[in-house]
């Protein structure tokens, strides 16, 4: 009688544990602590490869976007793939064909030629690879899932204000700039949209495409006796030759303006070198940063924005220091 009570017991023993071990998870969540699973179980973030296309790498703009988008897919664990198409529209398809074949997860674009390109984006959509553009459209803007660039009319703006306040009432001016491209474009309206009614008269247009062509227009300005009191540049490597023209003429009185932000146009500014007065300063490293945070949230199914206009603001010879003038912002 005494062995088979041990034994009973011993079954029950064995059936609690059974039981126990068997148990599935009822009641409230506070029943039911959950337990981690151990770090090896988790699936690993998946290591990107990322392609940029650019269209001119000689641009220092374009060249500080490369280099701040690489930091950031370094940073993400991902690879990065670069290729120039030196404003040859032909040429960038064949570079957008080659991210396809290396199996690129995603595309950031800066086009060459807003129609030419559309070949290209047909194939990558094909593919499945999204693009994002940077700085420049497309004419098939459904092509790409996202389009991040500067905020350039703002950065016209604000050198407009400056101006206003410098000189309220009014005075002659000269524009330097390039209508075939869109966001300088942009930037020389946002310029003359804050000057509009305030008695500027633009007294020449010079075209800045060409850097020899703009500088024999500009020195046959400066020398007729043609009273010039402001030059407005497109951008930075427009206002460089523009204040080496002035210096040479030597009539430094004149106040020029630029947009940009390059390290070069920031020292000028500091050293008050060509009366540089005032820069409408774009951040490549704002747009890299961006542009891999939008490919991210595209690629891993999340939300995001698909049109942003990264902020631009206006570096003057009182807070130039802050941001150096060893680098873009």
């Amino acid at each position: 009688m005494k062995k088979r009570v041990i034994e009973f017991i011993l079954l029950t023993v064995f059936a609690v544990l059974f039981l126990s071990g068997c148990k599935k998870n009822v009641g409230t969540p506070e029943d039911n602590p959950v337990v981690e699973e151990d770090e090896e179980s988790v699936e690993p973030a998946k290591d990107y490869l990322y392609g940029y296309s650019c269209a001119d790498l000689k641009d220092p703009f374009y060249m500080a976007l490369k280099d701040a988008i690489g930091v950031q897919a370094e940073q993400n664990k991902g690879q990065f793939i670069v290729r120039d198409a030196g404003n040859d529209p032909v040429k960038q398809n064949e570079q957008l064909m080659e991210m396809i074949d290396k199996g690129a997860d995603v595309v950031f674009l800066t086009a060459s030629d807003p129609d030419a390109v559309t070949p290209a984006l047909e194939a990558l959509d094909k593919a499945d690879i999204p693009v994002i553009l940077l700085e420049t459209q497309v004419k098939e803007r459904d092509l790409a899932k996202a389009f991040i660039s500067s905020d350039n009319y703002n950065a016209g703006k604000v050198c407009g204000e400056d101006l206003k306040e410098k000189m309220p009432d009014g005075g002659k001016l000269v524009i330097v700039e390039d209508k075939a491209d869109q966001n300088l474009s942009e930037g020389i309206s946002g310029f003359e949209e804050k000057i509009k009614n305030g008695g500027f008269e633009v007294v020449k247009r010079v075209d800045g495409a060409q850097t020899d062509g703009m500088t024999k227009e500009l020195n046959e300005i400066l020398s007729s006796g043609t009273k010039v009191e402001v030059i407005m540049c497109a951008d930075d490597q427009m206002a460089e030759a523009v204040r080496a023209t002035v210096k040479e003429s030597g009539k430094n009185d004149i106040l020029i303006y630029s947009i940009g932000g390059s390290p070069a146009a920031k020292a000028a500014l500091l050293a008050q070198e060509g009366a540089m007065a005032g820069i409408g300063a774009r951040s490549p490293i704002s747009i890299g940063k961006t542009a891999v945070e939008t490919a991210k949230a595209i690629l891993s199914g999340e939300d995001y924005e698909r049109e942003v206009h990264v902020e631009t603001f206006f570096i003057s010879r009182e807070n130039v220091e802050m941001y150096g003038t060893d680098g873009w912002q």
